[in-house]
């Protein structure tokens, strides 16, 4: 027995799915936490299964997280769905009910969040809404686990019974008229795709054009249905999808006012419009924002991080003396002694004694992810990011990229346009993921021990601001055109749950040390092996004559006009692909540092001046291969996808540039640019230029955001399109 669990963004989805299923998947407080669909086994259930859909508000796939959900309830068909509704937003949550309603799928309503709407003086007549709705419905509270058994028992009980009610029409009047009409004309087509005829009629009326595309029909059919839409909106006067939308709205008025005591005001609205008076004050938003950041990062390297960093560092230190030590005793053969020590526990230990540091980061980071405060950065942020051409949602996966630009890059299907989700996917990787955060670390105490968190800051800034510079010339060239409008719920302000941030902190810390077990550990072994031989497969006394120095200065020069033209500086950035940690431990054995002296080994490497252009150009250059596949695979071209990671290493590489050479004209004298130099950043800057032009001649004509008239395109609209000015040319 299979059940979908399906409801409006942030209604609580993610946490009910855990409940039922013991699953610990990651919540948040802002909508888009969920893109793909997950599946778990219901706990006290014998073969029960619950697949966890991405939120949405309609099934009319406008992204791609909506387009999931439907081909799931159109091709797969559950048993039954659990369509959970959020109880102090009712209305506009029972609008996708309603839709729902019309696949012929058993439902059971769960009203979530009823302890919230208890609190503001609130109520719902379950049993009035039962008999007006046709359906099961069962009060809940997911976060705390009441109710779950009920909701539960009540959904095998309906699937197992198999009766399932006739459908409640609601429709009435042209509309009553047009919806059944078409569907007779479509019934024999319908049933052979094995589609209620109704909810196609619904879809065909809204002018879903998916819908058209699966049944096939017709040019005479079709020909016949635009005419008795035509007729319902003279009739009406208005158009096709406000009338569908008046026919729910009005249905669920009716309903609300029957079944629903809604409460004057809740605590927690009045508590959060309090405390938005200042976080999205117009002028104040964005410095508190700052200040935020700027504390987190303090309290992580400066305070709990610091700390905790220094003795898993003397933890690691002792084990790898203790190691060496038996080795010795042992008598083990000189090579793989240097292997173990200098190769496995050098790489490995150099990142692991930074794991504090990742824990603490998102202690802070889920705190006010869970908080809702970042649903709320994402608003502040619209200002910015319409300027350079995309959406406050945009900044959504830019939030998540604060994480990993794998999942960030995955969490742009919640964006509706083409346009901003393939502007979002190249535009996130400059946002710095998590992984960078021991090059961070390491650097900042080599160089900048006394100014970390402004260091961090900076770093966190710059990566914002260059992806806003360059979102402002895609939007110019490749990628013109307007932004879609954005809309985003603000969900209230809640205590974060204990369980959650020790989640999240835990799905941190178990990435960030299976990398370092894995990717890490075997990157670890083939750099001291290509470090410790020469071409000819001997073993060299100096790294310096090793087949990896004479790799590394084959890519030094290009790096040479950064101050950091050192062969093993390159050839950190070169492995920091596979993953970002591993620049660390490629310096710690190239270095023969341990983890407690490996700074002291990077200032005679690098000035502070390069030290800071080389965080820089870490920051930005091509993320690791799993981001690149993640980009191409949402990108569906590998073409396109090489033509990204160009443009962002160019990128990476002009403001490295930029920075080292300004730092050079305000601190200690960094060198004088020869004509080779030049030549290099004007190939570089040649580069960037040419992706754009590219990928501009590749992209498609762009999507209008508003009418027909005066549009330059209009000649290749079809019929249909034209007679609509809410059609939108694709």
């Amino acid at each position: 027995m299979i059940f979908a669990l399906i409801g409006n963004q942030n209604s609580g989805k993610t946490t009910l799915f855990n409940q039922l299923t013991g699953a610990n998947q990651h919540v948040g407080n802002f909508p888009g936490v969920t893109v793909e669909k997950k599946e778990g086994k219901i706990r006290k259930q014998k073969d029960v299964f619950l697949i966890d859909l991405p939120g949405i508000y309609s099934l009319s796939p406008y992204t791609a997280e909506e387009v999931v959900t439907r081909d799931f309830l159109l091709n797969d068909k559950p048993d039954g769905i659990i369509n959970i509704v959020d109880a102090t937003n009712i209305e506009r949550n029972l609008y996708l009910t309603l839709q729902l309603m019309e696949l012929n799928i058993p439902i059971i309503l769960a009203l979530n969040m009823m302890d919230e709407l208890e609190k503001g003086g609130g109520s719902i007549n379950v049993k009035k809404m039962e008999e007006v709705l046709g359906l099961p419905v069962v009060p809940i509270v997911a976060s705390k686990n009441q109710g779950v058994d009920e909701l539960v028992s009540r959904a095998v009980k309906t699937v197992e019974a198999g009766n399932l009610k006739p459908y409640r029409d609601f429709c009435k009047g042209p509309l009553h008229k047009c919806i059944h009409s078409i569907s007779h004309l479509l019934e024999f087509k319908a049933k052979a795709k094995n589609i209620p005829s109704r909810f196609a009629a619904t879809k065909l009326v809204e002018g879903d054009q998916p819908m058209r595309q699966l049944l096939d029909l017709p040019e005479q059919d079709l020909h016949i249905m635009e005419h008795i839409v035509e007729e319902m909106e003279k009739e009406l006067g208005t158009d096709r999808e406000a009338a569908l939308a008046d026919m729910r709205y009005d249905f669920i008025e009716n309903l609300v006012s029957q079944a629903v005591n809604k409460p004057f005001s809740s605590p927690e609205r009045v508590r959060s419009d309090r405390i938005d008076s200042l976080l999205t004050h117009k002028y104040l938003a964005i410095p508190v924002f700052l200040g935020i950041m700027l504390a987190t990062f303090w309290l992580t390297f400066n305070v709990a991080g610091a700390w905790l960093s220094d003795l898993m560092m003397a933890g690691i230190d002792s084990i790898t003396a203790a190691f060496d030590g038996w080795l010795t005793e042992a008598q083990v053969a000189g090579w793989m002694h240097s292997l173990l020590i200098d190769g496995v526990f050098a790489g490995v230990g150099s990142v692991l004694s930074f794991l504090p540091n990742i824990m603490v980061l998102f202690l802070f980071l889920s705190l006010l992810e869970d908080s809702g405060y970042m649903a709320r950065v994402a608003f502040v942020m619209d200002k910015l990011l319409r300027k350079i051409g995309l959406s406050g949602r945009s900044f959504v996966p830019m939030l998540i990229g604060f994480g990993c630009s794998v999942p960030a890059i995955m969490s742009t299907r919640t964006l509706a346009s083409e346009r901003d989700r393939k502007m979002t996917i190249i535009l996130t990787p400059f946002i710095s993921c998590s992984a960078k955060m021991p090059v961070y670390a390491v650097f900042t105490a080599a160089f900048f021990m006394d100014h970390r968190p402004l260091i961090l800051l900076s770093l966190y800034v710059l990566g914002i601001l260059v992806a806003v510079v360059m979102g402002l010339i895609m939007s110019h060239t490749i990628f013109s055109g307007n932004p879609v409008p954005f809309v985003m719920e603000l969900p209230v302000y809640r205590m974060p749950y204990a369980k959650s941030v020790v989640l999240h902190m835990w799905e941190k810390a178990k990435d960030f040390i299976t990398r370092a077990f894995t990717v890490i550990f075997l990157a670890t072994i083939i750099i001291w092996f290509l470090s410790n031989f020469d071409i000819r497969f001997n073993l060299v006394a100096d790294n310096d004559l090793s087949l990896l120095a004479d790799l590394g200065r084959l890519a030094s020069p290009v790096f040479e006009p950064l101050g950091f033209g050192d062969w093993r500086a390159s050839t950190a950035l070169v492995t920091g692909l596979m993953a970002k940690e591993t620049m660390i431990s490629t310096l710690a054995i190239l270095t023969g540092a341990s983890e407690s002296n490996i700074t002291q080994s990077l200032t005679q490497m690098f000035t502070p001046a390069s030290a800071y252009a080389f965080l820089c150009f870490s920051l930005l250059y091509m993320p690791c291969v799993a981001a690149m596949a993640a980009t191409r695979r949402e990108m569906g071209s590998m073409a396109v996808t090489v033509g990204v990671m160009a443009f962002q290493t160019a990128t990476a590489w002009v403001v490295a540039f930029i920075v080292y050479r300004l730092i050079g004209l305000f601190g200690p004298a960094t060198g004088v640019m020869n004509p080779v130099d030049w030549l290099l950043a004007a190939g570089l800057l040649l580069i960037v230029l040419t992706v754009l032009a590219y990928m501009r001649r590749q992209k498609k004509k762009p999507s209008c955001s508003g009418g027909c008239a005066g549009c330059a395109y209009a000649a290749n609209c079809s019929a249909e399109k034209k007679k609509s000015d809410s059609g939108r040319l694709k």
